[in-house]
């Protein structure tokens, strides 16, 4: 039935299309899935399904706006205005350049113009070239402005003092597909009349600067755990890898559901009371629901969440850059305006960005069971190669949110490309990205061999974000990594961010609306036991947690994160464990075989370092501590990990570790 659906949805294509009526370039692809019925088009294309006849008047009437919009003007004057100046802040600096529309063609904004600043302390100790983008009007966030003169580029600065800044504009075919620390390799033409110099002062970080603009850009340094440079503090995370759609936002500009009754738009209505006055929004109070939804997750001391930034064609179908879902070389200005408010928040208040950048679904050109079928996936960026799309897109990302502090870039959930495509793709980002954020890959869980193993020592990934299909194969796997990673001499930063299975995922709290009586259900213990405790003394560096689609407020539609509200807890109280006992994670390692888990199982954790173990027992109990030759125990302290409450150390006599009663807990024993 599929193959004869897709044959007459083919047919309903080509019908529209037959004689010299192609559809404009810059519409892109046309649906492709549709209804099963036949009407007629708007002239000249003839005869094709409602969804098409859909698809074409919401062109043709995006194409008039903009015919009346456009009335081109004449192009800036070269003029810069530099915002922001405080170190780690945004310092933003906006050219008044050539006047440009986002669906022009020749040029193209976004491939064949290119604003690249190249910022310099004075010191000489940082200098970096940070790619710029088209800003339309240069406030297109509140104006929905589709064209204008402004280029803007977005730093964050390392040190006081003074910077100084040099813009160079290039226009040429495919000018901004180069990195942007290289000189192109084909003829461009240099603007030099947009070619700026000027200096700025950067003030010192003050003590109430907010979130992570308190302790600098967070990086990886060789170690398991990334290090702020600022603060120099080691971090660990734990947070919320769902909904997946988090973007599919109603109040985001060009922001439309494909599939209204599966996945509709979000509202984030049960977080509108967690909105405070003065917190960001647009267009009149728009966006108080999502920016609520993150005042919350913060307030539960939670500091990372994720989202796809495009899934055209995914299981969402609702999140894509571009200017229209299948035009994937004009991207939407005003859009990428308002998610770098939500994110600029995010950062204000503590929270790491996921940017999961594809969907397994469209991340190459494989279908099917096991992604085994190889045909043209429209929606994929270069069918998974690194061509002209899959480059732009990157760049795209880089430019505009690149110069947040706290953020991984993640090349794909359940990623299917080859290796040679990850590889090639990292680069890409590499070669973009000035800061050198931290760069992982997401896979299926029956494929994590296949995919990592490759990767290892590869100087291009700093990390992996793990996924699997049962919760008692967290520690095991934590570990595998952790260990597999250091023996190929570059250490990964091992998370979980898909823990169980697609089904349940983490559940709801109990007795959260909706939530069915069922004891295959993982429970909000079992998380905390095996998830929770069970990366990070395994020498992780924390949690994302999925919401299974069979429960409610599942990975696609979740509004409310207060349906996990007891999970928060929990692993708040596992972050405040860290940080209060000034336990020295990055600086230990996972030795689950002191504790008599040479399998890596689930009745007992070992995170082991010089004179300090950290051992968790999931289900209470006792074990012994091997303890290494010549040292002795001295003290032991016990922490419950489901109040946050620790004991006063007591004299431990004998590595014979027993629990307070059999419920898990935690425990810091210190050696002489």
């Amino acid at each position: 039935m599929k193959t004869l659906a897709l044959l007459f949805l083919t047919t309903l294509v080509l019908s529209a299309q037959k004689g010299n009526h192609q559809f404009p370039e810059h519409w892109g692809d046309p649906p492709r899935l549709q209804t099963r019925d036949l009407v007629p088009l708007p002239e000249p294309y003839g005869r094709g399904s409602s969804t098409l006849k859909a698809w074409i008047e919401a062109n043709l009437a995006r194409d008039q706006e903009m015919a009346g919009k456009d009335q081109r003007e004449s192009d800036g004057d070269g003029s810069v205005t530099l915002t922001g100046d405080t170190q780690w802040q945004p310092v933003t600096l906006t050219l008044d350049g050539p006047f440009a529309n986002e669906l022009d063609q020749d040029p193209n904004p976004f491939r064949d113009l290119s604003l690249v600043v190249t910022f310099t302390h004075h010191s000489g100790e940082f200098e970096y070239h940070v790619p710029g983008y088209f800003a339309a009007d240069g406030k297109a966030a509140e104006s929905s402005a589709t064209s204008g003169t402004k280029w803007r580029a977005h730093f964050s600065p390392d040190l006081p003092g003074e910077w100084t800044y040099h813009t160079t504009f290039l226009t040429g075919k495919d000018v901004a597909l180069q990195a942007s620390e290289t000189f192109p390799d084909k003829p461009v033409a240099s603007l030099d009349r947009y070619a700026k110099s000027g200096t700025f002062t950067i003030k010192p970080t003050p003590s109430d600067a907010p979130g992570f603009y308190a302790e600098g850009r967070l990086t990886y340094v060789g170690k398991h755990h990334l290090q702020f440079a600022g603060s120099k503090r080691y971090f660990l995370k734990a947070g919320a890898d769902s909904p997946e759609t988090l973007l599919g936002y109603a109040d985001f500009d060009g922001t439309t559901a494909s599939t209204k009754k599966k996945v509709p738009l979000k509202t984030f209505a049960p977080h509108l009371h967690d909105w405070k006055p003065g917190d960001p929004t647009w267009q009149n109070g728009k966006g108080k629901g999502l920016i609520g939804a993150l005042n919350y997750l913060s307030s539960k001391g939670m500091n990372a969440f994720s989202f796809l930034p495009y899934n055209a064609g995914g299981d969402g179908d609702n999140v894509w850059p571009f200017v229209s879902r299948n035009d994937k070389f004009h991207y939407d200005c005003s859009k990428l305006d308002q998610w770098n408010l939500v994110f600029t928040h995010a950062q204000a208040k503590g929270l790491f960005l996921h940017f999961k950048l594809q969907e397994t679904e469209m991340d190459d050109n494989r279908t099917g069971h096991g992604k085994s079928k190889t045909e043209t996936v429209p929606t994929s960026l270069d069918g998974g190669d690194l061509g002209p799309e899959r480059t732009l897109y990157c760049r795209e990302m880089v430019a505009r949110f690149g110069h947040h502090l706290a953020l991984n870039w993640n090349l794909g959930e359940e990623n299917t490309q080859t290796t040679k495509q990850q590889v090639a793709m990292a680069r890409c980002l590499r070669g973009y990205d000035p800061y050198d954020h931290h760069l992982v890959v997401h896979t299926y869980p029956n494929e994590q061999d296949k995919v990592y193993r490759p990767l290892l020592g590869a100087q291009t990934l700093t990390g992996v974000s793990l996924q699997n299909s049962n919760l008692r194969d967290v520690h095991w796997q934590t570990v595998k990594w952790h260990r597999a990673s250091a023996a190929a001499n570059r250490p990964w930063a091992i998370a979980f961010d898909e823990p169980g299975d697609a089904t349940y995922g983490m559940p709801p709290d109990p007795g959260y609306p909706g939530m069915p009586s069922d004891p295959k259900i993982p429970t909000v213990d079992q998380t905390r036991q095996w998830v929770l405790w069970g990366n990070l003394l395994g020498g992780g560096w924390g949690v994302e947690y999925y919401f299974g689609y069979k429960l409610p407020q599942n990975d696609l539609v979740c509004e409310d994160w207060r349906s996990r509200d007891q999970s928060w807890t929990y692993a708040k109280y596992a972050l405040d464990f860290f940080r209060e006992q000034k336990i020295p994670f990055w600086e230990m390692s996972p030795r689950p075989e002191l504790v008599g888990n040479p399998e890596k199982g689930n009745q007992a954790y070992c995170l082991a370092g010089e004179n300090l173990f950290v051992v968790g027992l999931p289900a209470g109990g006792s074990c012994d501590l091997q303890l290494p030759e010549g040292q002795s125990p001295n003290t032991i302290q016990w922490f419950n990990p489901r109040n946050g409450e620790i004991q006063e150390p007591s004299p431990l006599k004998s590595p014979k570790l027993s629990a307070p009663d059999k419920n898990d807990w935690v425990a810091i024993v210190r050696t002489k």
